[in-house]
């Protein structure tokens, strides 16, 4: 099934726009994406996916998480569907921001069980030191010892690892040495290859000076040294630096068998297209709000139409980028909105209160962006949707 142009929306909605004024904006023609993988795809591509609050649940958001089990997992089978994989509780699933490490570990081993259920659903576990609390962590073998207790709750589930960027490190960590002894102990004990992922301070600002050195170039040189020596224990590494450039020439120096998958949310395109030197896999949050995009537009790059991939992911970008806009750890609340929009859940409700992190113009800004890039799977739901929202905030 080729991806369907449907005829131009009547359907029109009055927003707010950046200078405070209330315009009308008319809905564009809306595009069908397929609800299921067509084909075939040559890159490795996670989701990493979110989770669905439970609204009734009589918690205090900011201090206790609920989860609606049932629609988190639903998503995930919808991301199973179209092709992609999930990268499961990671950032985007508010870890670290409302989503504390007992509830991590059980939304692992209820992905890990829906995954074998279906037989062929990818699924990647973050494992990091988050039920360390940051000022308890004294010595690097209390950071170590934390990680071996999360790597081992995931394999035990059954899970394969994601090796998150650890917060109690970057406080701790003296300098590269540090790392490349932690790294080196934990990565000599995993029962499979991880992937390791290195987060930006612009997604999380405890994690600035990561690798023991807050000169980028030098950071990359210990991460390259690290990941190269222990190239047996490593998948991959997933770079969220949103700096196209740094990717392109990490990936140029990993070792031949160690994937780069690309975390870069405003760039992700063009890195995953890739040049003559190589490409980029995919572990992205905002492959949760475009998944049936992402799945086509990858399977049409399988299928040798790389103008038909840039046609269906170029439009995405400009959504992407204002999600992840600065402050940028801020994106999950963007991520939420478009599964609400999309009917992926009822209500627009976050684990921690997040659904109050974005700006009532950021909300509406997000909605045109998504119409105009074909990413509104049922205009006139979203539209109501949307209206709702507004009245919720005063308009």
């Amino acid at each position: 099934m080729n991806k369907q142009v449907l005829p131009a929306s009547s359907l029109s909605i009055k927003l707010p726009s950046a200078n405070g004024a209330i315009e009308t904006y008319r809905l564009r023609a809306s595009r069908a994406f397929p609800s299921k993988l067509e084909g075939t795809l040559n890159r490795v591509a996670f989701s990493a996916a979110h989770v669905v609050s439970d609204p009734l649940a009589d918690v205090d958001p900011w201090l206790a998480s609920a989860i609606d089990w049932d629609k988190t997992t639903a998503f995930r089978e919808h991301v199973w569907d179209l092709g992609l994989g999930v990268a499961e509780a990671m950032d985007t699933a508010q870890r670290g921001m409302g989503l504390d490490w007992p509830t991590s570990l059980e939304l692992i081993q209820r992905s890990v069980k829906a995954a074998k259920a279906r037989g062929n659903g990818l699924v990647f576990s973050g494992a990091g030191t988050d039920h360390l609390a940051v000022e308890d962590a004294r010595t690097l073998d209390d950071v170590i010892r934390a990680y071996e207790e999360q790597i081992g709750a995931v394999e035990k589930a059954g899970g394969r690892i994601i090796l998150m960027a650890s917060r109690a490190l970057a406080r701790i960590g003296r300098g590269p040495e540090d790392y490349a002894k932690l790294y080196d102990r934990v990565l000599s004990q995993v029962a499979e290859p991880v992937i390791i992922h290195w987060l930006g301070d612009m997604f999380d600002p405890a994690l600035s000076n990561y690798w023991g050195t807050p000169d980028l170039d030098r950071a990359m040189d210990v991460a390259v040294g690290v990941i190269n020596a222990n190239a047996a224990k490593v998948d991959g590494v997933k770079v969220s630096l949103l700096d196209k450039q740094r990717e392109i020439d990490m990936r140029r120096r990993l070792a031949p068998r160690v994937k780069m998958y690309t975390g870069d949310d405003f760039n992700y395109a063009e890195l995953i297209a890739g040049d003559a030197q190589g490409f980029s896999h995919a572990l992205l949050g905002i492959f949760d709000a475009i998944a049936p995009a992402a799945s086509y537009a990858l399977s049409r790059l399988a299928a040798g139409d790389t103008q038909g991939f840039h046609d269906v992911l170029g439009p995405t970008v400009p959504l992407s980028r204002h999600i992840f806009r600065t402050p940028t750890r801020f994106y999950k609340t963007g991520i939420v909105f478009m599964a609400y929009l999309n009917g992926h859940q009822d209500h627009f409700t976050m684990v921690g209160g997040q659904e109050s992190a974005r700006s009532t113009l950021h909300l509406a800004e997000l909605f045109r962006l998504a119409d105009q890039a074909g990413l509104l799977a049922d205009p006139e739901l979203a539209t109501r949707r949307m209206k709702v929202v507004l009245a919720l905030r005063g308009l």
